[in-house]
């Protein structure tokens, strides 16, 4: 089984196609309610679609190998983050930042803890 994409909605297409388009994904479909982008060093998909509102607000992480010259860069662009990178006490460096309608983008490194932490379960 492959992850093929997750979708959050958006209020606002264009603006959030420019956001993500930042971040440096590939858009791949554009309609007036839906888009799809190639998350990059990767091939999974990422979507948003229109919504009236947006109830609540997703966390989102994707995995950097240059995470502080990647967020270096996106501060360039002009992308403010809430938070800079930080190693957490589950060893992975996380930065944050908010998409368009707030929902919580998290760019990190894991390395090796990402799938095999000191505490992963035995089989």
């Amino acid at each position: 089984m492959r992850l093929n994409q997750v979708t959050v909605s958006v209020t606002d297409i264009e603006k959030s196609i420019a956001f993500y388009r930042t971040l440096g994904f590939q858009l791949i479909v554009h309609s007036p309610h839906y888009a799809r982008f190639i998350v990059p060093e990767n091939e999974a998909t990422f979507s948003i679609h229109l919504a009236e509102v947006v109830a609540s607000s997703t966390t989102i992480y994707f995995e950097c190998d240059a995470l502080a010259a990647t967020v270096q860069q996106l501060q360039a662009a002009g992308l403010e983050f809430v938070q800079l990178p930080t190693m957490q006490s589950w060893l992975w460096e996380e930065a944050y930042l908010h998409d368009p309608d707030g929902n919580i983008i998290c760019l990190y490194f894991a390395g090796e803890n990402r799938l095999n932490p000191p505490w992963r379960l035995t089989q």
